[in-house]
């Protein structure tokens, strides 16, 4: 089993990643330069956190349009699992991997802080060592996170079981006062049709040892792992 973290110029998560598939996970993993066109030999992809190139035109647009992305496009169509955390999300929605797009927060100011979600469906290759309905907290660090889709999309997403995280009080109740930057419906994280490609807004890396505050976020990558162990 191994693992690719995509580095593009600007993405600044990627050790992060690195250091809890490695040393916390027990995975097989690596780092790899946007410039590296193919990728041969891994059984999944993670997009990492980070303002890759300035976050210039719109948050992920110009990463999306690189040439490594067509092979992400080919590995996640042979069922392989790929993910896409916070600026990574962005990079999927630009390339058209998963639906929607986030545009800049409600209230346009950079946030960073915790954030309580909930996790809305195991059905998928990163949730499912988790329980549906369980409560996380995952911290956030984004100006543009706000996820937006016109209400065709957004009502498929919701029939087909496709919204994996919403942000939530402490109590699990989805309120205006727990929605961080104004996404529709409180989403945090959706999955693909084909439920092998996530995107989310939280940073589940940072949330992945008890001596930084929260392991909630480690399940996200046991999950994944457990899928390519099952699967490839």
């Amino acid at each position: 089993m191994k693992v690719a973290i995509i580095q593009f110029g600007g993405t600044n998560c990627d050790l992060d990643v690195l250091h809890v598939l490695k040393d916390v996970v027990g995975v097989d993993a690596e780092t790899v330069w946007y410039k590296q066109e193919k990728l041969t030999g891994f059984d999944g992809v993670i997009i990492p956190g980070g303002f890759s190139y300035g976050d210039y035109l719109r948050a992920g647009a110009i990463a999306a349009r690189t040439p490594i992305m067509d092979s992400v496009t080919k590995l996640a169509a042979e069922g392989k699992p790929v993910l896409g955390i916070c600026n990574g999300f962005q990079v999927l929605t630009e390339a058209r991997l998963l639906e929607g797009a986030l545009t800049t927060n409600e209230y346009p100011k950079f946030r960073c802080h915790c954030t309580n979600i909930r996790v809305e469906t195991v059905n998928t290759p990163f949730t499912s060592r988790f329980r549906k309905g369980e409560l996380l907290s995952m911290p956030i660090a984004h100006m543009e996170g706000k996820f937006y889709t016109d209400e065709e999309i957004l009502s498929e997403l919701d029939e087909n079981d496709q919204v994996v995280f919403r942000y939530v009080d402490e109590n699990g109740g989805v309120t205006d006062a727990s929605n961080p930057n104004g996404s529709l419906e409180n989403i945090a994280g959706i999955v693909s049709t084909s439920r092998n490609i996530l995107g989310l807004m939280p940073h589940p890396e940072r949330a992945s040892e008890l001596i930084i505050g929260s392991e909630d976020g480690l399940r996200i990558f046991e999950s994944m792992a457990d899928y390519i162990s099952e699967n490839f």
